[in-house]
């Protein structure tokens, strides 16, 4: 409910958050996006106690023209708009009034039109809906929902004008997964400040793909202040780090998270597009699901599935909503996923049901979850789909966004203070911009430390390469990370990795090239020393087959950001224990010896990476590399790198018997 007490303090909290990214390094204030100003809530009105609660949810979505966020005399009731009740759903009569059946546990929730906005908190969260539960949460360790007691007389629905028009972008981010306050500070660094420098006035709404924190879940407030910097609006999917983790039944968990953001399921209309967010994230799946992982003699645990609920939701939304409309179909599980294709848990077991819904429809799934990147297209499949999913192949495009965490904010700092974290398919931190024209759209993948002309990286993999990969592999699966013991090889131990010998081309070497949003139709080639390209091939075809792995698959400039992590030595005489090496999920510490990722974090196989055969006459010197990738919307990157040959490889070290 609006309230101006909350309004001074939240814009007071906004303004903090602002003064924290300009400390960090900002040069200057956020542009502005759509009406940002339009900061206040719901109105919601209540009996004074002699008055019987009515049998129906009910209220009006009006025109707010004094925006004071109540509906006053004259106001204009809005006609047609969707309001749901995360059950049924129905369409505003000609005063813009609705009717629904109440539940006591439910969300109650506007359908944001294209031409309209609705109110925005000071943290810029849409103000769409009311969350009502009669009894609430119960215990929690972080609050849940305060019982909401009996359902109000009226729930009503302010709206103003603004339309976003056809041509507009959204970002999407996968999680930031935050477990402690240093690493809020991480996403401050990288969010925050990519927020407060970009030109945000044709950016509509930014997405996050869950697991928005890493189950602490009293750091929502601080994410919320930062992610506020970007004014523009903020929609939101749970995630497996967003559950009440002490909830007994999946009615409860996600609780805390719809206190803090709204419902788990949502749906707005932005242009030519309709958004809708999905909770795909049952926990606990005990008892329930027919996975052995869901028994109800195990540790509770979560699954991947679409409730029935939901289902019948977007069975009674779906004729509400245009043919000619682009679907961006955001949940946190992917609906499938390369990264880990034979795994139930990690990807939806109902898709089938929800893409029988959605059949005919122009959709753009996005997901989060895995760590990585992840193009696929319609009709691209893999190994493990048709058991776990009941689809052998994608039915709609799908991107898996990456995670602003990467692997879990793990490794050495790079040049912005922050872990580069590099992620499991070999891509770096980052996120996705979306452009959308109408019912169309381009994707462009974006990284916090490079430009986004860069969308790529290449390497050489090459016999010394292999060799120093299997020590590496081996040493993580015989000793585990971190460790005591010192590894067999380090980054070190490959030296120049631009330096090829004569044996090295002898023995089959190859340029590997990760194109970090590479799809079933990009195109990638090498161009040596102005030559004609040699076109590269797709390591993973996506028709269905296996997942190739080992070091034949690895990307090389990956896998050497991954290989070692000096941060795991750091001890000081006045930290002790205390800030000793790094810890990343629920205080795992990371301490020892300078050692490599785990193993299953390390990216000896890649969705998105390229070979190309090297020619093995080339000749001694230096000489250029360009590498070429044309993406499946006709734009072309590129990136040049120089390499040299030579006959065997020199000493590299300080050559000290010249001086004896």
């Amino acid at each position: 409910m609006w309230n101006s007490d909350n309004h001074i303090r939240s814009s007071a909290m906004k303004f903090s958050s602002i003064a924290l990214c300009a400390a960090a390094g900002t040069l200057a204030l956020p542009a502005m996006a759509k009406d940002p100003g339009y900061v206040g809530g719901i109105e919601i009105i209540r009996g004074d106690g002699a008055a019987i609660p009515p049998e129906m949810a009910q209220g009006t979505v009006f025109l707010d023209a004094n925006r004071n966020f109540k509906l006053d005399g004259g106001e204009q009731g809005l006609q047609g708009v969707i309001v749901s009740n995360g059950r049924e759903v129905i369409l505003t009569d000609a005063d813009g009034k609705y009717q629904l059946p109440a539940y006591d546990d439910m969300n109650l929730f506007v359908v944001k039109p294209a031409e309209y906005l609705t109110p925005v908190s000071a943290d810029m969260v849409p103000q769409f809906s009311y969350v009502h539960k009669a009894k609430g949460s119960p215990e929690l360790r972080f609050g849940g929902i305060a019982a909401t007691g009996d359902l109000p007389q009226a729930v009503n629905f302010p709206m103003v004008k603004d339309p976003a028009g056809s041509d507009f972008r959204c970002m999407a981010f996968g999680d930031a997964q935050p477990y402690t306050n240093q690493e809020v500070s991480f996403v401050r660094e990288t969010v925050g400040k990519m927020l407060a420098h970009e030109d945000m006035s044709n950016v509509e709404c930014l997405i996050f793909a869950g697991d928005v924190m890493g189950d602490d879940l009293s750091l929502y407030p601080r994410f919320k202040n930062i992610i506020s910097v970007g004014n523009t609006p903020q929609y939101f999917v749970g995630g497996n780090h967003d559950l009440d983790f002490d909830a007994e039944s999946d009615q409860h968990s996600f609780d805390t998270f719809r206190r803090e953001w709204g419902p788990e399921y949502w749906a707005a209309e932005i242009g030519g597009v309709f958004f809708i967010g999905l909770d795909n994230v049952r926990y606990p799946c005990n008892g329930v699901d027919e996975h052995p992982f869901c028994a109800s003699d195990r540790k509770h645990t979560y699954n991947g599935v679409v409730s029935g609920r939901q289902l019948e939701w977007l069975a009674n939304l779906l004729p509400h909503v245009p043919q000619d409309k682009l679907i961006v179909l955001t949940a946190h599980i992917p609906f499938q996923t390369f990264t880990d294709n034979t795994a139930a848990k990690h990807q939806t077991d109902n898709l089938h049901e929800l893409a029988h819904l959605l059949e005919g429809r122009k959709v753009l799934g996005l997901a989060g979850h895995t760590h990585t990147t992840e193009n696929i297209e319609k009709g691209e499949g893999y190994e493990g789909w048709h058991e776990h999913t009941g689809l052998a192949k994608a039915p709609f495009d799908q991107i898996i966004t990456g995670a602003v965490s990467g692997s879990w904010w793990a490794g050495d700092f790079n040049d912005q203070e922050v872990p580069h974290a590099t992620q499991r398919l070999g891509s770096p931190r980052g996120f996705y911009d979306l452009a959308f024209s109408g019912a169309s759209y381009k994707d462009t993948f974006r990284t916090f430390h490079t430009t986004v002309e860069r969308q790529l990286h290449a390497g050489f993999n090459t016999p010394r390469f292999r060799k120093w990969a299997e020590a590496l592999i081996s040493y993580t699966d015989l000793y585990g990370t971190p460790s005591e013991v010192l590894p067999p090889v380090t980054r070190n131990d490959l030296a120049d990795p631009y330096m090829l010998t004569r044996a090295d081309l002898d023995g089959g070497s190859w340029v590997a090239v990760n194109v970090w949003n590479g799809s079933k139709s990009s195109k990638v080639s090498v161009s040596i020393d102005g030559a004609d390209p040699i076109m590269a091939s797709r390591t993973q075809q996506g028709t269905g087959e296996a997942k190739k792995k080992g070091v034949e698959w690895a990307d090389p400039v990956a896998l050497l950001k991954q290989s070692t992590q000096g941060r795991i030595t750091f001890r000081s005489d006045r930290g002790g224990d205390e800030t000793a090496g790094f810890t990343t999920w629920r205080g795992d510490e990371w301490q020892g010896v300078a050692g490599p990722f785990q193993k299953w974090m390390l990216t000896d196989n890649s969705q998105h990476l390229w070979r190309a055969d090297l020619p093995a006459d080339l000749s001694a010197g230096i000489h250029i590399m360009e590498v070429i990738t044309v993406d499946t919307h006709g734009r072309k990157f590129s990136v040049d790198y120089t390499f040299e040959v030579v006959e065997e490889m020199p000493q590299m070290s300080w050559r000290k018997h010249l001086w004896e």
